[in-house]
């Protein structure tokens, strides 16, 4: 018994060692799932078992002739088990588009998506191992599959409608798009006005998000530096707490009158500094909102411990105060410098030249201010009670109504910006 078990353990080890390049293709075949080609795998599997039975008879030369074959054919079933693991459902999806006429209604889209079926084959059978672009490659290709499908859904249900019931669909779809970005109704406008406006609002809602993603970060960085003074702080005062009591004691000898001066002075001291500190704080906001904005968009000066940005490039339609989409940006940069200041108090003032009748003016101007009162609180940057919209109409010209560039200059926003008070003032 031992005597054939140890040939036959011989005759394995000779075989794996004769069959080593068979044996890895039929290994990997059967890893790949090649085993669902029923009919297939067996006609391979039993020439793979003839092979072995050669072996055991010593016939070396039959084998010689014969292993590249069955080789190759286990490699060529490992091959289309990989492809049709990757894109057996990308064959599927664009067999039923080819039935349903892809290739008449949807030319371009059947076309590009069977390109990407034919780069995602070319490239597995050329780099069959290299698993993390044949995934990318093949999610490509199911994903152009799936499109086509999509766009021969639509393709077909537009077909059965007229041009207006087309436009209107296009129109819903910017209109609800406008109304989750909480923006104006601008349906009155072209359809590229409609688009881009959607595509300024996103934007603007993303320079936002980083902005306040950022802000979040310097608070988090703030505080943990605060709570670092703060300890050491605290151990400063114990060290220094038998010299403190020695001052306490000194201090108990002095009169009421030296005392009361003490605290007077010790108060005015304090209040110097609150408001060097106010308006160091203040100084220095103002010079970050600075860098919000490009001279072309905005006038930034200070009024007192007021800001105010004076928004040169705010434009309107002729007699209009609905906001264009080409003033999103500009307006994410005023919401942007109004959290610079947490939760300042804010007034938008509404502006014209002398053209028209005070009545239309003050009117017009009060509307416009409205409007970016409104867009700035639809967009959560301050609560409804803490930014207020005011019209003057043509009563505060900057420059002079003379001449066109000077009435330009007039047509202006101006936000104002004034910070909370510190506790205690």
């Amino acid at each position: 018994g031992r005597e054939a078990l140890d040939k036959a353990e011989k005759d394995a080890e000779f075989a794996r060692s004769f069959l080593s390049e068979t044996i890895d293709a039929r290994r990997l075949a059967r890893e790949a799932g090649a085993v669902r080609f029923t009919k297939d795998y067996a006609g391979v599997e039993g020439n793979f078992i003839n092979l072995s039975r050669a072996l055991e008879q010593n016939n070396k030369e039959w084998v010689k002739v014969n292993r590249s074959t069955v080789s190759d054919t286990f490699r060529q079933l490992e091959l289309r088990a990989i492809k049709e693991q990757t894109l057996g459902e990308v064959r599927r999806l664009l067999n039923l588009a080819d039935d349903a006429g892809a290739k008449k209604i949807v030319p371009l889209t059947f076309a590009a998506a069977k390109q990407s079926l034919k780069e995602a084959d070319d490239f597995i059978s050329e780099k069959r191992y290299e698993q993390e672009k044949i995934h990318k490659k093949a999610g490509k290709a199911l994903f152009d599959a799936q499109r086509l499908n999509a766009v021969m859904a639509l393709a077909n249900d537009l077909q059965e409608k007229t041009p207006e019931e087309i436009s209107l669909s296009m129109e819903k779809v910017s209109y609800d798009v406008m109304k989750q970005l909480s923006g104006a109704d601008i349906r009155n406008q072209s359809f590229d006005v409609q688009v881009n406006s959607v595509l300024s609002s996103i934007s603007a809602l993303q320079n936002d998000r980083q902005f306040m993603v950022e802000k979040v970060k310097a608070g988090q960085e703030e505080l943990n530096d605060m709570t670092e003074r703060m300890n050491a702080q605290i151990k400063k005062c114990d060290d220094e707490t038998g010299i403190l009591n020695t001052r306490i004691a000194l201090l108990e000898g002095r009169s009421k009158e030296s005392e009361e001066e003490k605290m007077e002075i010790l108060s005015q001291k304090r209040a110097i500094e609150t408001e060097f500190e106010k308006e160091k704080q203040f100084n220095k906001l103002y010079d970050e909102v600075q860098t919000y904005f490009a001279e072309d968009e905005a006038e930034i000066y200070k009024r007192g411990y007021q800001l105010v940005i004076r928004l040169i490039n705010m434009h309107f339609p002729v007699g209009q105060s609905i906001i264009m989409p080409e003033n999103y940006q500009l307006l994410s940069k005023v919401q942007k410098a109004v959290r610079t200041f947490k939760e300042p108090e804010v007034i938008i003032e509404g502006h014209t030249d002398s053209t028209g009748t005070d009545e239309v003016n003050e009117l017009l101007s009060r509307d416009r201010a409205e409007a970016v009162r409104d867009y700035l609180v639809a967009n959560k940057t301050l609560g409804e009670d803490k930014i207020v919209a005011v019209g003057f109409g043509s009563k505060r010209p900057v420059a002079s109504n003379a001449t066109e560039e000077g009435r330009a200059i007039n047509r202006r926003i101006d936000v104002i910006i004034t910070p909370k008070a510190p506790a205690g003032q």
